[in-house]
């Protein structure tokens, strides 16, 4: 059977609305594969961003803690008074350290000036001379150790006693073995602030 003009023109626009739909449903795949990929990309750049700023936090607080370190370390101060005798002073640290001649060193408030002549040595402690021969020991009488930072927070308390036994002299310097013995255990970097640059200690 013949189709007729009008049926082929009705053909034609029902293939024309089919084509039609078919790009409509295209158009809304392509619209909604494009909206996934547009929300993938975002949450990745979220992610992307708060692993950044998680990064940048662990920064910030490192570098505080390093501030806060050194400002520590830099505020340290020592305060050293006299004592009545009669604390147990179980622990030893003993150190290798020379005096200049003639030079008035301060170990916390204790004052020492050395000064040798011939076999001798002419000790100077806080005002009291003694003579030493080589090999012979001084003990400084007992002492109370504070140390603290940052204006209030205390590293160290501890009541300390000095041995000092002297070595021998050369080059104007005097050398001693002195002993540090401390009511508590205190870490060597605590306990070499009581002692001064000038007499170069050196743990033995």
């Amino acid at each position: 059977m013949t189709e007729t003009p009008s049926q082929d023109l009705e053909k034609a626009k029902e293939k024309a609305r089919e084509e039609e739909k078919e790009r409509q449903k295209e158009l809304e795949q392509a619209k909604e594969e494009a909206r996934k990929q547009a929300l993938d990309q975002e949450r990745a750049r979220q992610k992307n961003k708060g692993g950044s700023g998680a990064v940048k936090v662990i920064i910030y607080l490192i570098i505080l803690a390093i501030i806060i370190a050194v400002v520590a370390w830099l505020s340290l101060s020592v305060t050293v008074t006299n004592v009545a005798p009669g604390v147990s002073l179980p622990f030893t640290t003993t150190y290798g350290v020379s005096f200049p001649e003639g030079q008035t060193i301060t170990i916390g408030n204790i004052h020492i000036n050395v000064l040798s002549y011939q076999n001798e040595l002419i000790s100077d402690i806080d005002g009291v001379r003694q003579k030493q021969v080589v090999g012979e020991d001084r003990i400084i009488s007992e002492r109370r150790a504070v140390i603290t930072t940052l204006g209030a927070i205390t590293l160290m308390d501890t009541n300390f006693q000095i041995n000092l036994k002297y070595t021998g002299e050369r080059d104007n310097r005097a050398y001693f073995d002195l002993a540090v013995h401390t009511s508590q255990q205190v870490p060597d970097i605590l306990l070499k602030q009581l002692l001064p640059a000038e007499i170069d200690a050196r743990p033995i």
